[in-house]
């Protein structure tokens, strides 16, 4: 059997990255901005948004990009999702420090504007604002001929959160469970790693989806008739501010539980479970009842033979974010959740066996992310 595909032969090596990421932050200086004044930064374990004060509250800042899902959306100029996704990969990380969302502004670079794009992006965009319930307070689009080949959208989010009420991890303790969040689909990770199956198995993404896929309004449609493997691979991204950002708030009222019970949040985004790592320097997570893999993610792994570990580092698998939280409070919190996204579920605990990620796959495990 051929050698299976894997994320660093499609081009990403997330090892790598994070080296370059580690090498480009310890050549970074400190702020200039004292502490006690705005802007002076706030020591943030995890790095899924940076704070900053402000009069007692503090800011929280994000910016990410949709990545290479933009080339199946250009070969089959279908934008429509693709504003969702660029507000997705920056609110939801937001979310992960206990910030609400409050203002987004984009960054849209291409090689040549064209009117009829740029509409269907500021028609997904204005989508995303509402999903997101932030104001869209400006944004930048740039030509750059010889520079960019193909279409570039990225964004920064903005969000806010009361002093003290920062999520950080700081609370963790073993026996907090987790509560896992349902995945839209592939969400915007993993890109390079699907088109090099696509390529793999000369696939037709304009065709009949090529496996069982649920009919029940996760996918959303752009066309009439069978659903395509291409609207599958461009299904949106989840906006998590429905539920959390309401949770959050509710803590502070007649909520399932007390703010102090949630102990910490994480986007599963690239490097999959392995972001639980960055939440704690010496606590390990146990995935034992993992949420439903979709059957896209099945597909990828049958036709690319890509193995266990490296999908599950690589995709969401089917669980966009986990929340950890209190024993004492899970299923209050569950119950409060699955009223408002149906298949929440409790999915694994925190456990004090090392820094490390394990799961109901043995194969499954992560030291380091």
């Amino acid at each position: 059997m051929a050698k299976g595909l894997d994320y660093a032969s499609s081009g990403v090596d997330i090892s790598l990255e994070g080296a370059a990421v580690g090498a480009l932050i310890g050549a970074l200086s400190n702020s200039v901005r004292p502490s006690g004044t705005p802007g002076a930064p706030v020591h943030l374990p995890g790095g899924f948004g940076g704070l900053i004060e402000f009069k007692g509250d503090f800011l929280a800042l994000a910016t990410d990009g949709v990545g290479s899902k933009l080339q199946i959306a250009s070969s089959l100029n279908k934008w429509h999702g693709v504003g969702i996704d660029c507000m997705a990969m920056n609110v939801n990380d937001l979310l992960c420090v206990g910030a609400e969302p409050i203002a987004f502004v984009d960054y849209i670079a291409v090689p040549k504007p064209d009117p009829a794009v740029h509409q269907a992006l500021g028609e997904s965009l204005a989508e995303a604002c509402r999903r997101a319930r932030v104001t869209l307070a400006g944004g930048e689009t740039a030509s750059l001929p010889g520079i960019v080949t193909e279409l570039d959208l990225s964004g920064t989010a903005l969000g806010w959160l009361a002093g003290g009420d920062e999520i950080t991890g700081a609370r963790l303790t073993a026996g907090d469970v987790l509560i896992g969040l349902p995945s839209s689909g592939i969400h915007s990770n993993g890109y390079s790693l699907v088109r090099k199956v696509l390529e793999k198995v000369n696939a037709d993404i304009r065709a009949k989806v090529p496996f069982p896929i649920d009919d029940n309004g996760r996918i959303e449609r752009s066309q009439e008739g069978e659903i395509t493997l291409g609207e599958v691979l461009l299904n949106p991204t989840r906006i998590y501010c429905d539920p959390i950002v309401d949770l959050l708030q509710a803590t502070k009222g007649d909520g399932p539980c007390n703010h102090s019970d949630l102990h910490a949040i994480v986007h599963i985004t690239g490097g999959g479970l392995s972001n639980l790592l960055r939440l704690h320097e010496t606590l390990g997570w146990h995935i034992s009842n993992p949420m439903p893999v979709l059957e896209e993610f099945k597909w990828l792994a049958k036709e690319g033979e890509i193995n266990a570990w490296e999908m599950h580092r690589t995709f969401n698998m089917g669980c966009g974010m986990i929340i950890a939280v209190s024993a004492s409070k899970a299923e209050e919190i569950l119950a409060w959740l699955e009223e408002r996204l149906p298949g929440c579920d409790i999915i694994g605990e925190v456990r004090d066996h090392g820094h490390r990620v394990t799961h109901a796959i043995t194969e499954v495990e992560y030291k380091e992310y």
